[in-house]
């Protein structure tokens, strides 16, 4: 007798949660326009870091949709985060680095979401819906990414996957770490417009390296690209950190950012004597309310500064725009233009609102 074999009647198998569940069916409680959700969840988002994936599950969350991560030898497989035969959350189980077993009834599951063992019928053949409904996983830049709703292609190729370029990232002379996540409660849109927004340097961050002196901003333009757009912006606001090095009088400093929609977009400031910083901001939209950021961070300056220094005065400047970003009212990003009003420092912002409009974003973004 195998397991599939017990209490198997037409009523009960037609009400089971199981993998063969539609692809197009929303999170339980999801908190976004049916439509909406649809577009985001064909695009790529970091979910958790590779360095946290080692033995125990690693649980998350992406557009309200629960996901177990956990590793398996050299390769990382993202999964629903419920187990197929009794529903307990697998995130809540142990793993050994191979496999992750459910805190409910030990049941094991390993590459690929099959199961490998159920400890009640260690002999018995497993039933081949007791598999997990898995979606593409790539590490990349000491994350985790992956789709809820990939394209056939990429699913197969992982390395085809169109994930956003990191600057520096695998550059000889440059330091590359990753900063562990942060959390925003906030909309992504709100939080990567944030990032964009270059008038705001010498009034939110002038604890950090902000002027509060040096507040006009020059004229900027940005020009469309195949993933959005990307900016060239030149300015005397300096990014040393206050109380460190001074750059000579009437440096002009460029900062480079590139977007990536829907929520992910670089930034490479140029230092004097050829420095260069990169910072990827990707903002990975736990739900319409809540945002975990992931940060890479490539530099070729000071490259034995030790990581937790990076990591400290990165968090001060993110915990310096969450102030604002969770108050900011209505807390959807207006892509209406009728709704906010503008001003000539807003090109980047106007230019990353009119790239979610033309993916077809409506109803929650512009309400």
């Amino acid at each position: 007798m195998t397991i599939a074999d017990i209490s198997h009647s037409p009523r009960v198998a037609r009400n089971r949660n199981t993998t063969t569940s539609s692809a197009d069916a929303l999170p339980r409680e999801c908190t976004f326009d049916p439509a909406d959700w649809g577009v985001l969840a064909a695009h790529w988002y970091p979910v958790a870091l590779s360095r946290d994936v080692v033995e125990a599950p690693v649980a998350a969350t992406l557009l309200d949709e629960p996901l177990v991560v956990y590793r398996t030898g050299d390769t990382v497989v993202v999964a629903n985060d419920i187990c197929p035969h009794r529903g307990v959350p697998l995130s809540r189980g142990t793993g050994d680095g191979a496999t992750v077993a459910c805190a409910y009834h030990g049941i094991r599951f390993g590459a690929g979401g099959r199961c490998v063992a159920v400890p009640a019928h260690p002999t018995a053949s497993i039933p081949k819906r007791l598999t997990l409904r898995t979606y593409p996983a790539v590490e990349r830049y000491g994350l985790v990414w992956t789709c809820l709703r990939p394209d056939p292609v990429t699913s197969q190729e992982p390395a085809a996957a169109p994930i956003p370029a990191m600057p520096g990232w695998h550059d000889s002379g440059y330091q590359a770490v990753t900063c562990p996540a942060f959390d925003v409660a906030a909309f992504a849109g709100r939080q990567v417009e944030g990032f964009l927004d270059v008038a705001h340097f010498g009034f939110v961050h002038v604890d950090t390296f902000g002027d509060p002196d040096n507040t006009e901003v020059p004229d900027y333009n940005p020009v469309a690209s195949a993933t959005g757009f990307s900016v060239d912006y030149w300015s005397t606001v300096g990014n040393y950190p206050h109380g460190t090095a001074i750059a000579d009088p009437g440096y002009r400093w460029l900062r480079r950012f590139d977007v990536h929609l829907p929520f992910t977009a670089t930034l490479v400031v140029h230092f004097p004597d050829n420095g260069r910083l990169c910072i990827m901001n990707a903002a990975s939209p736990v739900s319409a309310r809540r945002t975990r950021m992931f940060a890479p961070i490539a530099k070729n300056f000071a490259t034995d500064q030790p990581a937790q220094e990076i990591f400290d005065f990165n968090l001060r400047i993110f915990e310096e725009d969450r102030v604002i970003v969770e108050v900011q009212k209505p807390e959807n990003l207006p892509l209406d233009p009728r709704i906010e009003v503008n001003i000539a420092a807003d090109r980047s912002s106007v230019a990353y609102r009119r790239g979610l409009r033309a993916m077809g974003l409506s109803h929650f973004f512009t309400a």
